[in-house]
């Protein structure tokens, strides 16, 4: 019954990368991946938002594999709640100086005349913020460095149309509006839409139905943004602050699930694995400490680990996806999911599982992992192991029956 009333298109499960091999159809023309410089070439609207960023610089987990990069941008009123933050305290977090804002804008000369943008502003030399330069000079580096050919773009990364100087010194990067939701976003609103919720007692597969869209939407989304990361690491970088606020979403709406596309934006601390470049960077010094605390010495040890803790990162993303949408606002937040697989479990997730099975509030968490025969147990137990060395590559977490949605 519950399959004749979805979709045909949500019935057929892809195969592996099926989703990422679907060609997407483009409202704008072929780019170029040449960059626009001149501040005439936009047109700057409304003040969306600004952005704080936290650096985390212990921790209070034993792992022995190190634990990843979270250090850096974070939208505190989309990723976190007042509430968690106040419990990040409990660890060493300082909140930078760095305080950036958000526009909407569009382009008003060129060839992309017309397409709409957002802003992000980094502070200038004026107010003191080097580190915000650093941060800016990197985000627009990496962009930069993974538009240089125009045939090999992936849709799954944030697009920058530009970026220029004020006379203030403040660094502007354009980026396309391809979505202004995040991750984050989307799992708050799916949470608190639950509070709401009531039996529909005229239909009792109404709910059923819902479940499967939210099943196939958060499988969407971290598909999406594994594509992404794979693509990233397929070119040397690293993301370094993967995270719900990190993935921006074209549409919060699940029965759109499947127009859906996940984005990575947040690159300011992405790292360039070359082997020519492995350990050398202001902002990876802690990536390139925690390597060698964990036993990496070798340029090809150090790269491996770079690899290995942003998978750690997506782990931790699959599982705040796994659980914050599929629970009542209150139930779970970020921090204390964190806190629940590295503390209290040591990141043995099968226990954390049987843990969560004696929790009805936690059941259609638990029914989403179980998928497949446990595969996103699974997975969520390879990408979070405490060794380093046995964490899946990008592409075979990509490639895993949980992510490519052959479990539905």
């Amino acid at each position: 019954m519950l399959k004749a009333a979805l979709p045909a298109r949500f019935l057929s499960s892809p195969g592996p990368g099926g989703w990422r091999r679907r060609t997407r159809q483009r409202s704008l023309q072929p780019v170029s991946a040449a960059l626009m410089t001149n501040p005439a070439s936009f047109e700057v609207g409304r003040l969306l938002g600004s952005y704080g960023f936290m650096n985390i610089t212990s921790y209070s987990s034993s792992q022995s594999g190190g634990l990843p990069n979270v250090a850096g941008i974070q939208d505190l009123s989309l990723g976190y709640s007042p509430e968690e933050i106040e419990r990040l305290r409990v660890q060493d977090v300082g909140e930078g100086e760095v305080k950036i804002r958000l526009y909407e804008g569009r382009v008003v000369q060129g060839p992309l005349k017309g397409t709409q943008t957002v802003f992000k502003v980094y502070p200038g030399a004026i107010a003191g913020a080097s580190e915000a330069n650093l941060m800016a000079l990197n985000e627009l580096r990496t962009h930069a460095f993974l538009q240089t050919d125009a045939k090999d773009i992936s849709d799954n990364i944030q697009y920058l149309l530009g970026a220029f100087e004020t006379a203030t010194g403040e660094q502007w990067l354009a980026f396309r509006d391809d979505g202004r939701y995040s991750a984050a976003d989307y799992a708050k609103i799916t949470s608190e839409m639950q509070l709401k919720e009531r039996p529909n007692y005229w239909n009792p597969y109404d709910r059923a139905y819902k479940l499967e869209l939210r099943r196939y939407f958060v499988l969407k989304l971290l598909n999406g943004a594994m594509c992404g990361l794979v693509h990233m690491h397929n070119h040397d970088r690293l993301h370094q602050s993967l995270g719900p606020s990190s993935v921006v979403l074209n549409t919060v709406a699940e029965k759109n699930g499947y127009y859906l596309l996940p984005q990575l934006r947040d690159l300011a601390f992405s790292v360039d694995i070359g082997y020519s470049s492995i350990g050398v960077g202001a902002l990876s010094d802690s990536l390139w400490r925690r390597a060698s605390a964990a036993g990496a010495s070798t340029p090809l040890e150090k790269r491996a680990f770079g690899v290995a803790d942003d998978i750690y990162g997506a782990g931790l993303l699959l599982a705040y996806m796994a659980f914050i949408p599929f629970c009542k606002a209150g139930i779970m937040d970020g921090i204390s999911l964190q806190r629940l697989l590295e503390n209290t479990f040591r990141l043995d997730i099968y226990a954390a599982r049987e843990y969560c099975l004696e929790d009805d509030e936690l059941s259609e968490a638990v029914k989403f992992l179980d998928l497949g025969d446990g595969a996103g147990w699974e997975l969520l137990q390879a990408m979070l192991n405490s060794d380093y060395r046995k964490r899946p590559t990008a592409e075979a977490v990509l490639n895993h029956r949980f992510i490519t949605g052959a479990v539905l």
